[in-house]
């Protein structure tokens, strides 16, 4: 079957409702198992949710993928957008940093494209996953899951343990610095 062929992910940009996203590194490859990539991504993150006015409610970066949790402060918004700009940024920051110091990473992240195109890969393709929450129940389960991430892959015994998730933050009963001072909303039962 042809591997061009996939399905599209639908997103869906409804006021008020929380965005539970995941995302992948190409082929799953641990791209995010050096602290200078996942800052990458946490600038990435801090910008365009300051630029889309976004509040990220809960995040875990792990090795060969992210899930984060944000919601849109607007009421008309575009989650593609926010998460296209996200996910850019990182790929741009990373080709150039291997460019310069690792050009065989460079090609190992090539691909050809569709039209036979060489496109630059730091992401795997596609939108990921995305759902929508809409109450607090799912949003509680949903956050203690992605901040559970690294404890169930043993690399850390603890999930406020791990630096690159936000777990500190409901420890301490607030939100963290890289992403403002957001609380979880109140959500429809």
């Amino acid at each position: 079957m042809n591997e061009l062929l996939r399905k599209k992910l639908c997103h869906y940009n409804d006021p008020g409702h929380v965005h539970s996203l995941t995302f992948s590194c190409c082929r799953r490859m641990p791209l995010l198992s050096k602290d200078r990539s996942r800052q990458w991504l946490s600038d990435s993150l801090a910008s365009f949710t300051e630029k889309y006015n976004y509040n990220c409610l809960a995040y875990v970066i792990m090795p060969e993928h992210v899930h984060i949790i944000v919601v849109a402060q607007n009421e008309d918004y575009n989650i593609s957008e926010f998460l296209r700009s996200v996910k850019q940024s990182v790929s741009i920051k990373a080709k150039h940093w291997l460019l310069k110091h690792d050009r065989e990473w460079v090609d190992r992240l090539t691909i050809l494209d569709g039209q036979g195109r060489k496109r630059f890969r730091f992401w795997q393709q596609g939108g990921g996953y995305d759902r929508n929450i809409v109450n607090g129940k799912t949003l509680d389960l949903t956050v203690e899951y992605i901040h559970n991430n690294p404890v169930r892959r043993g690399l850390v015994t603890d999930p406020v343990d791990w630096r690159w998730s936000s777990a500190r933050w409901y420890e301490r009963g607030c939100m963290g610095s890289i992403f403002g001072d957001a609380q979880p909303p109140e959500l429809r039962s």
